[in-house]
């Protein structure tokens, strides 16, 4: 009997890593009925944060809250609360950006309006309910108000020079004159999960790298918003080239200012959920992701699942939803692409669950072999 391990990513905007992992189990088990499986779906505190933790960690309750979106308008979201430990005895909150003020949320692109208000609201309801550890995943954000929003919803009070509370988003930024803290709630022990290394203002900051993503196109108006953030870490006691202190538009930065600790997302979420324990005694593991390219080796969940197998002596298969010319795939001892199976992006993007069954199958063949 073969054991495997099913630790992909989330296929962004397809499929979540929890359901990815299932496809992938079903279409090997369509090959191998003796195949035993083990769920680790991963993430690296993008989408999925907390899809990954609910199917990796026995006990976990999902929490139902609703927030207000980035776009201002409320929207029906979840946190995720983790069993009392001895660490954590108040339990531990689990919560991603990318479902609370998340740019999957807006119908179209907002990008001086947008903020992070309802991640924060999100926090705030973690904190009222009494945990007291939090893990937050702030990949897939909507939005470049440099935490203004967050802060704000756990009390801190962000205005112009006339005294009046600025607007929500980047554009708020451009009117910001006074940053006053004396009512932010206190932070527990937290720990933000994301991939990003950028600081927060610069050629390589916040609105110029990651600001066209979400609207900011204009050249004049991405040196305005930088110099916004810049006389935001300067009001916040920050240096704002630190790295990681540029993800989700700035959050990152604001968190650390609350006291969070930043970390790599995909090895933290790797730790808290077991995968190198569930790895010791696995035959091998399957990891993915939508799109596996030049980029996926710096950090992405699949090169660091590779990682982690390589060291415990288990082959890695991969699985992505396309696998660019460009991309290292030496980790792996097998690979499938789906728009390969599906003979088109598109048909692997509609039917992503099929596609990820035939793969499945096609790996419990390769190794059989």
């Amino acid at each position: 009997m073969i054991r495997v391990v099913l630790a992909p990513d989330s296929f962004k905007g397809s499929i979540t890593a929890a359901d990815a992992a299932q496809a992938l189990a079903d279409g090997w088990a369509s090959v191998d009925r003796t195949a035993e499986f083990v769920m680790r779906p991963m993430a690296d505190g993008g989408e999925g944060t907390v899809a990954a933790f609910a199917a990796a960690v026995p006990g976990a309750v999902r929490m139902p809250v609703r927030v207000d979106g980035p776009a201002g308008v409320p929207v029906d979201a979840e946190w995720l609360l983790l069993l009392p430990t001895d660490a954590a005895p108040g339990g531990t909150g689990v919560i991603d950006l990318a479902s609370t003020s998340g740019i999957e949320l807006v119908d179209e692109l907002r990008p001086f309006d947008a903020d992070t208000t309802g991640f924060g609201q999100a926090i705030a309801a973690a904190l009222e309910h009494g945990v007291s550890r939090l893990v937050l995943g702030i990949g897939s954000s909507a939005s470049t108000d440099g935490g203004t929003g967050l802060l704000t919803a756990l009390g801190a009070r962000f205005t112009d020079a006339g005294g009046l509370p600025i607007a929500p988003g980047a554009r708020g930024l451009l009117d910001l004159a006074v940053v006053d803290l004396e009512g932010l709630r206190p932070a527990p022990e937290v720990l933000v999960l994301s991939d990003v290394t950028n600081p927060l203002v610069g050629s390589h900051g916040a609105a110029a790298v990651f600001g066209p993503q979400k609207g900011l196109t204009d050249a004049v108006d991405i040196v305005r918003v930088d110099a916004a953030l810049v006389r935001l870490a300067d009001l916040l006691g920050l240096n704002p080239q630190l790295p990681g202190f540029g993800a989700a538009g700035g959050a990152g930065a604001a968190l650390a200012r609350w006291g969070a600790e930043l970390v790599p997302g995909a090895g933290e979420v790797a730790r808290l959920i077991g995968l190198e324990e569930a790895l010791a005694d696995a035959d091998i593991v399957v990891t993915g992701e939508g799109s596996y390219d030049g980029q996926s080796g710096d950090g992405k969940v699949p090169s660091f699942v590779a990682g982690v197998a390589a060291r415990a002596g288990v082959r890695a298969a991969l699985v992505a939803g396309r696998i660019t010319s460009d991309s290292d795939t030496s980790l792996f001892s097998a690979s499938a692409s789906l728009t390969d199976l599906a003979g088109s992006g598109e048909a692997a993007i509609a039917d992503s669950r099929r596609w990820l069954h035939a793969a499945g199958a096609a790996l419990a063949n390769t190794f059989a072999r």
